[in-house]
């Protein structure tokens, strides 16, 4: 299984997608939310419409790294992202079924018939206000990111060091437009952000230990 997955990596891709797009659905249609996440910083932000372009983005800056990193350099690159972000990914829904959650944050009714306004407005009837702990988007995001750092430590240079700030620079504007956006609580961002960074430290490690074994092995 493993040699099919280095064999045909988009495959492997398609593959992961289609069984995280059914078990979210499942999520989405079957489990009630239990437990409703809030904190008092919720009520301290402010909803803003705009935050509409970041939050999309994420749905192509993600899948664009993982194509970026397949075609353009070495693939254990490739599969290091792989490891923690699709990890992670199930993990996130597995605990939104063990622990059904949501969030009420959402404004009863946005003024207007702007773009933005129609674009919030259609996010908010496809994508519900339930499995929202920890925020996927925000794991996601906080991952990717830390992809372009190992990128641009690799190798340091000018020009590294301006496509990891403009990639820091993304990754933030998505943390906040789960917020901005009501669609997200505080702590669904922070434990987002959190998981990445764990996950990320174990998978440095089980790389690490990996190809010291391999070495050892040889």
């Amino acid at each position: 299984m493993i040699d099919w997955c280095k064999r045909h990596p988009i495959l492997f891709m398609a593959g992961y997608l289609v069984f995280y797009l059914v078990c979210f659905g499942a999520l989405e249609h079957f489990i009630k939310p239990e437990w409703i996440v809030h904190c008092f910083l919720d009520d301290w932000i402010p909803f803003c419409k705009y935050a509409v372009i970041p939050y999309f983005a994420w749905f192509v800056w993600v899948p664009a790294t993982l194509f970026w990193l397949l075609f353009t350099q070495p693939r254990q690159e490739f599969w290091r992202l792989c490891l923690p972000l699709f990890g992670g990914m199930t993990l996130c829904v597995a605990l939104c079924a063990l622990i059904p959650n949501g969030v009420d944050l959402r404004p009863d009714s946005i003024p207007g018939n702007d773009f933005f306004t129609q674009v919030v407005r259609q996010l908010w009837g496809v994508d519900t206000d339930t499995n929202v702990w920890p925020s996927i988007h925000a794991f996601n995001s906080m991952t990717v990111a830390l992809s372009y750092h190992r990128w641009a430590k690799a190798k340091p240079s000018t020009q590294r060091r301006v496509v990891w700030g403009c990639m820091q620079l993304l990754n933030l504007s998505i943390l906040a437009s789960t917020v901005l956006l009501r669609q997200h609580s505080v702590i669904d961002l922070f434990c987002g952000v959190a998981l990445a960074l764990v996950l990320d430290y174990v998978a440095d490690y089980v790389t690490v230990h990996a190809r010291v074994w391999i070495q050892q092995e040889a």
